[in-house]
């Protein structure tokens, strides 16, 4: 993760990530039917639709949590059928979920602490003595996670169990997290999902500073229509497992198919 400055970004670049003729079934049901898109460095790029459109199934199957039946997916470069979790995080794939999964009974400085995994060199024995090379990882890995903390303006509530915040600092704690990772693609699944007005307000001017400073290149699903109106440079449209539309977010509202979803209009 570069450091904040103000240079414009470019909304014009490269694919990062392209998903291709993917197909996700669970028995006789397809959750995902033959969908592609691709999303490109540095935008923020919304995947929307009606419930049980197939939109976390995507973010799922792109983070190797789900493996397709059909279609691949290239990610800088690497084409792959499946990937594991891990693998995908290794390569700079992060993700927050819809429902908060932290450590509850953990201060919200070691749950993003626990982000840093990856990044760490020493072995389980000398971060347990605390000790020469070790203690000075722990204390480079510290100072980065308290930068974090800083920019998510969440100082006074660092040594606080998450178990104990409000729900709207536990979603930004799990942003932190995720954001300690250092990703190149932060998957964002409903990060307002259960937000008061003034709590969205607040992650949105976040993800907006994750994108504009650091560069990081956001893929989110969100229900809050005005939020994805807002954010987002491309806007995916998903329909029961199908896409039904791809354009920016002034193409995807005066879309009839769109229009036809969210209103209830059968096919």
């Amino acid at each position: 993760m570069r450091a904040p400055d103000d240079t414009p970004k470019s909304r014009t670049g490269d694919v990062l990530l392209s998903v291709e003729d993917v197909s996700l079934a669970f028995g006789g049901v397809k959750a995902i039917n033959g969908v592609s898109f691709d999303i490109r460095q540095g935008e923020i790029r919304a995947i929307i639709g009606p419930n049980g459109a197939g939109k976390t199934s995507m973010l799922n199957v792109i983070n190797g949590f789900y493996h397709p039946q059909q279609g691949r997916i290239t990610f800088k470069g690497r084409t792959r059928a499946k990937m594991r979790p891990y693998e995908a995080a290794a390569g700079g794939i992060a993700r927050t979920f819809q429902n908060v999964a932290l450590f509850r009974g953990m201060s919200a400085l070691d749950n993003i602490m626990a982000g840093r995994t990856l990044k760490m060199k020493r072995s389980m024995f000398w971060h347990l003595l605390r000790f020469g090379p070790a203690m000075r990882e722990e204390v480079e890995h510290r100072h980065f996670v308290e930068e974090i903390i800083d920019f998510l303006k969440i100082q006074e509530i660092r040594r606080t169990p998450v178990g104990r915040l409000p729900y709207g600092l536990q979603k930004r704690v799990e942003l932190g997290r995720a954001l300690a990772m250092e990703p190149e693609l932060l998957l964002l699944d409903e990060p307002m999902a259960g937000m008061n007005l003034e709590e969205k307000e607040d992650m949105s001017r976040f993800i907006l500073d994750v994108n504009d400073y650091y560069g990081t290149t956001i893929a989110l699903i969100e229900h809050d229509m005005g939020v994805v109106m807002d954010l987002s440079d491309r806007v995916v449209v998903l329909d029961h497992g199908l896409k039904i539309a791809d354009g920016t977010p002034a193409e995807v509202m005066k879309n009839q198919a769109v229009i036809d979803a969210y209103l209830g209009v059968s096919h």
